[in-house]
């Protein structure tokens, strides 16, 4: 066996976006993710990490040249000494048939060049990006269909990272919810829709649903909530107003307003909650094979017109701090099935919350108060270099 970067090479390019294609042939819960998804997060001209950070991938080859394996190692300065007590760079994109020697060389390459740089641990599988998108390994819910932009990967993977080392630092967990009012009000603590109905019917408070026609505005409330809600917990820098647009932009393809609500206070209507969901994608990409090409376009918009998805996901909730634990929470998770998903002609029937740390105790106790059980869990791992160094796991926030 021996491991070859991938670098410019554009045949090597093209094998680390093949070789999982082969190796998930006949898992029928694998979706195949978007080829350009992959290729921005290693494009400098895409992924604005090259700026400061870098990055480095490997194919391993068998004696027949055969790909076995593949994997990526990257520094994100960012984040290298935010909330570790140690520099921390990161792996992930890991792939690798079931040999375990093989796995050891992978994580041995991702190691020793992160530790020729100067870091003294390794966090993975992650992305060199952020962590809405394939982040984690799968550990439980391997017979459910991932959502868009998270990794399902296979089962035997969780046995090379533990037995190498490999300590579990936090988990994120997929939490399943039903929309449709009998079966949400059959599971859901009945306190949520209390403290809603409180909230909702004071009139210092409002909620609404995003308008297309009005991006600016709600990017600058989104970025304004999330800067104070998010930005210094994940140790992320603030979100400006530009980024924020950028992001709604990206969106704005697939946005369904009424999946997208916000809250407000007081007579200046000052942002304080948000709750972004979007259709669940991966319903649609799963037929254009990793190309979003004029067939790839034709099949998306023939799926998305013609067979809707049933399944939207949660990708972010906040509340600013103020107004944390008093009912805000629950008015603005109930503000969009009592307003519009309790609708006959409503499309969505299930919800499936993304991406819940195991460290964010309140949204965990709250998922659960709404009737939400996990479906997937995955774990972000965390490997010190130095094997005598105590190790600590994800603080609770």
């Amino acid at each position: 066996m021996h491991l070859v970067e991938v670098g410019t090479n554009s045949a090597h390019q093209q094998e680390f976006i093949q070789f999982p294609v082969r190796l998930y042939h006949d898992d029928p819960c694998w979706i195949r993710p978007l080829d350009a998804d992959l290729e921005s997060v290693f494009d400098p001209k895409k992924n604005k990490l090259f700026e400061q950070g870098e990055c480095v991938r490997w194919l391993l080859l068998d004696e027949q040249n055969q790909t076995i394996g593949r994997v990526s190692a990257f520094i994100n300065q960012k984040t290298v000494v935010t909330r570790n007590d140690q520099p921390t760079g990161g792996m992930g994109f890991f792939e690798c048939v079931y040999d375990q020697k093989a796995a050891y060389m992978l994580f041995d390459a991702c190691k020793n060049w992160l530790a020729e740089r100067g870091m003294e641990a390794m966090d993975g599988p992650i992305n060199f990006g952020d962590r809405d998108r394939w982040w984690g390994l799968l550990v439980e819910g391997f017979d459910h269909e991932p959502n868009y932009g998270m990794p399902y990967t296979k089962p035997y993977y969780v046995l090379f990272f533990e037995n190498y080392g490999f300590r579990d630092y936090f988990q994120q967990h997929t939490v399943a919810a039903p929309i449709e009012k009998d079966r949400l009000m059959l599971g859901m603590n009945p306190t949520v829709l209390e403290r809603a109905n409180r909230i909702m019917n004071d009139p210092a408070y409002s909620f609404e649903h995003i308008r297309k026609n009005q991006l600016p505005k709600f990017a600058g409330d989104f970025a304004e909530i999330y800067t104070k809600a998010w930005a210094k917990i994940l140790g992320t820098p603030d979100m400006s107003p530009d980024k924020a647009l950028k992001l709604m932009k990206q969106m704005k393809p697939v946005m369904d307003e009424q999946l997208i609500w916000f809250g407000y206070h007081g007579s200046e209507k000052k942002p304080i909650a948000f709750f972004i969901m979007l259709p669940e994608l991966n319903q649609y990409f799963k037929h254009v094979n990793g190309k979003m090409n004029w067939l790839g376009k034709i099949k998306f918009l023939y799926y998305k017109t013609f067979k809707p998805t049933h399944k939207a996901f949660g990708l972010i909730f906040g509340v600013v701090p103020d107004f944390q634990g008093k009912g805000v929470e629950s008015a603005i998770a109930m503000s969009y099935p009592t307003r519009v998903g309790w609708s006959a002609s409503h499309p969505y029937k299930d919800l499936e919350l993304n991406w819940i740390g195991d460290f964010n105790v309140k949204m965990i106790r709250f998922s659960k108060m709404l009737g939400g059980v996990v479906s997937k869990r995955h774990i972000t791992y965390r490997y010190l270099f130095d094997r005598t160094k105590e190790f600590k796991r994800h603080p609770i926030i």
